[in-house]
């Protein structure tokens, strides 16, 4: 019996960023599945003409028959902005499209109509300043399928990099990271690691909160209180935890040869590592969720919408490894863009 090709949805993230761009762009390489972008079709077709590429832009119809995708040829899953966008110019009343782009994705991967979620960076201030709090992607999702308690992780090839907290203000961390939110971020972790990127026992690197992991609680005692404590009552549970690490070295090549992935505790402690060592490279990928979500590593990049500048590789990095979290074979063989 001949496998079903996966499909993915796209969605195009902030109209008035680079997200359409990204989108039209990658419609020019060749993927083994079905590729489909949720935005509108006109937007598309003006920044198309915007950006002169010659794209085919067909109105996605739900089938169980999946096609695989044509270079040049993109199905959109049409959704309707609530008003003109200008590149570049951010518009409040578009704020909740952003949202039912997302919304429309997540209920097509929660119903098994796609079978992976992949989105380009939307603007959070815009939609706050529209009035309805949102503090991510993740959370947001996490709210929308049903996680119970979502996961950010970052990927490149040679690194995996997760966190206990996300977005939140370094005053508010010590007091987020408890047993419970310990104990449930690293099993998240460990079985997605399994399920998700067939890696039979996980090793999971655990840096420290405080500098030097707290040197002995000298400088600081979540270590001593929480973290140690965790660790080792999981360890008697048959996970491999290593730590808590200094966040000062877990980074070097000795320690990272030792883990397949690095939980950090807060944002800003894994992830300018991350970004560095592979950024346009990077995947964003949410844990814990019922469904496949990967994202770009960057931002919406309002001054480069509609010039042909956009780099789309963090884009497609993303579409690589929600194929390979849906287990799609011959996912190792895109080739890159045609020539525009």
């Amino acid at each position: 019996m001949t496998q079903r090709l996966p499909r993915l949805i796209v969605t195009s993230g902030e109209p008035a960023g680079i997200g359409p761009d990204l989108c039209l762009t990658i419609a020019a390489r060749d993927w083994p599945c079905d590729v489909v972008v949720a935005a509108d079709i006109e937007l598309l077709k003006q920044r198309a003409q915007q950006l002169r590429l010659s794209i085919r832009l067909l109105p996605y119809v739900s089938s169980t028959v999946v096609p695989t995708h044509q270079p040049g040829t993109l199905r959109v899953l049409h959704v309707p902005t609530a008003a003109p966008v200008e590149s570049g110019k951010l518009n409040v009343a578009n704020a909740r499209y952003v949202l039912n782009l997302l919304d429309a994705a997540a209920q097509g991967c929660l119903t098994g109509e796609f079978d992976a979620m992949v989105t380009a960076p939307v603007q959070k201030s815009v939609i706050n300043d529209a009035g309805v709090p949102f503090s991510g992607h993740t959370e947001y999702l996490a709210e929308r399928t049903g996680g119970s308690h979502p996961v950010m992780m970052l990927a490149t090839d040679s690194l995996r990099v997760a966190l206990v907290t996300t977005h939140l203000p370094l005053l508010d961390v010590s007091a987020a990271i408890t047993d419970d939110t310990l104990t449930r971020v690293i099993r998240i972790l460990d079985h997605d690691l399994r399920t998700r990127f067939d890696i039979a026992e996980p090793r999971l690197l655990v840096l420290g909160l405080n500098p030097h992991a707290g040197e002995s609680g000298h400088l600081g005692r979540e270590e001593i209180e929480v973290i140690e404590p965790t660790l080792n009552r999981l360890r008697a549970e048959g996970l491999r935890l290593i730590g808590p690490a200094p966040a000062d070295t877990a980074f070097t090549p000795h320690m990272l040869q030792q883990a397949d992935a690095v939980l950090a505790m807060f944002h800003d402690q894994g992830l300018p590592v991350i970004k560095y060592a592979g950024f346009g490279d990077c995947v964003n990928i949410t844990l814990g969720l019922p469904i496949v979500r990967t994202s770009v590593d960057h931002g919406t990049a309002l001054s480069l919408a509609g010039t042909g500048q956009a780099d789309d590789s963090s884009l497609a990095a993303a579409m690589q490894i929600a194929l390979r979290m849906t287990h799609a074979p011959s996912s190792q063989t895109i080739r890159p863009a045609l020539p525009a």
